[in-house]
This record gives structure tokens, sequence and C-alpha cells, in this order.
């Protein structure tokens, strides 16, 4: 179980977010800086008790228009060898110390542990609360038997999603970069999905949404 420390962080997340979103494909901001504010999120728990692992949404206000952003996030205590192409940046934790930020999809931890999630092997966990269920959360899988394990998968950035794809199982894990309001559990998925993960959180205006956060596709006869 996780535990969340209520401390300091230099820079802030949302410091390090703002540098580091406009790099990305999927960013709709335009050239001007991000207007980030926490909008929801959750996390997960590392059975080993290493890697901070939260799947953080930003709702960005600087752009043309409103945009909200799914950023999957580890938090660690060295280094990940061979991932400095996915280091958002390193923060000084008040507690911890020195801690290093991943993209979390380039991250083999996060990976296994989003799959365990789809697959109903691990449990959402409150952003903020300690050992407190993230109530909002919803999951589905359909598929017949566990998924690939995470060395196995191969994440690219896309312009709204970054697809983590397993060729060799036949087996492609997508995660919602910019989010829309609407489809998750509550409505049909997408054709040849076969897992989901869905989600609520803030828009600018105060009221809530509801989408989806990640699907999982499995092709006939792999």
């Amino acid at each position: 179980m996780a535990v969340i420390h209520h401390t300091t962080l230099k820079p802030t997340k949302l410091e390090l977010l703002t540098s580091w979103l406009p790099s990305r494909p999927w960013y709709r901001g335009g050239a001007g800086e991000p207007q980030l504010a926490k909008a929801g999120g959750f996390r997960l728990d590392d059975p080993e008790g290493e890697v901070g692992m939260e799947f953080v949404v930003v709702a960005d206000t600087g752009g043309a228009g409103p945009a909200a952003y799914l950023v999957p996030l580890t938090y660690r205590g060295a280094p990940l060898d061979g991932a400095d192409h996915a280091l958002v940046g390193t923060m000084e934790h008040g507690v911890l110390g020195r801690r290093w930020v991943y993209d979390g999809c380039h991250d083999p931890v996060l990976v296994a542990q989003l799959l365990a999630l789809v697959e109903g092997r691990a449990q959402a966990q409150d952003q903020d609360v300690s050992d407190v269920p993230a109530r909002d959360v919803t999951r589905s899988f359909t598929g017949d038997g566990p998924a690939p394990a995470p060395a196995d998968f191969t994440a690219a950035d896309r312009r709204e999603d970054t697809e983590l794809s397993a060729p060799r199982h036949g087996v492609t894990l997508r995660l919602c970069r910019l989010l829309e309001p609407g489809a998750d559990s509550t409505a049909p998925l997408p054709v040849g999905t076969t897992g989901h993960v869905g989600g609520c959180w803030d828009l600018p205006d105060g009221t809530r949404a509801r989408g989806l956060f990640a699907t999982l596709h499995t092709t006939a006869g792999a």
C-alpha cells in the first residue's frame, strides 16, 4: 500500500508538466505556455513498494480551447536504466529526497500494474489519501488470459494517445492522452476492445466529466 506524503515538492508536478507537455505530439495548446490545474486521476500500488505510480489528469486553459490530458507518472528514487527519453524531470521530495519522474508509459512497473488493473488483479487507489480505493475508476476485461509481460510492449506517442503494442501476442494497449468526455463502461466501447479503464475529471466550469483512460485490444486469432 502506497503512503501519500503531504509534503513539499520542488518543482511541483504542475511545474514539471508545464515544461514537458508542449514537447508531446498529443499536446494541443499551441505555442503558448500551458495553464495547468489538477483535474483528477488515481494511483496504483507497486507490489515491491519501490515505485510511486500516479495517473494525473491536468486541465489546460492556456490554448485555443480548454483541454484535459492524462499523464501517467512514475516516481523513482534512482534513474531508470534506458529511460532517459521518458524522463519528465527530477524533483526534491520533502520526505523522500530526490525523485526521478518518468512518463509511466515507458516504465515497466506502471505498465504491469495498469494491465493488472484492466484484468482485475489490482485496484485503483485515491490520489490524495492512503489506502482508500478510487471509487470513480471503472474497468472491464473480456480477454481469455493474462496479458503479455511489460517487456513485450513497445510504446509510441501518437496524435491523441500513446499506443503500447505487443505484436507477437496480438495485443495493443492504448492510453488516451487527450481526454474526451463520454464513453466508458456506461456506453458502448470501441469495436474490438477487450478491456478498459475509465474515470472522472473536473472541467474548467466546475462540472465533472467521465470518459475512457485506456483501452485494451486483442487481435482475433492471436
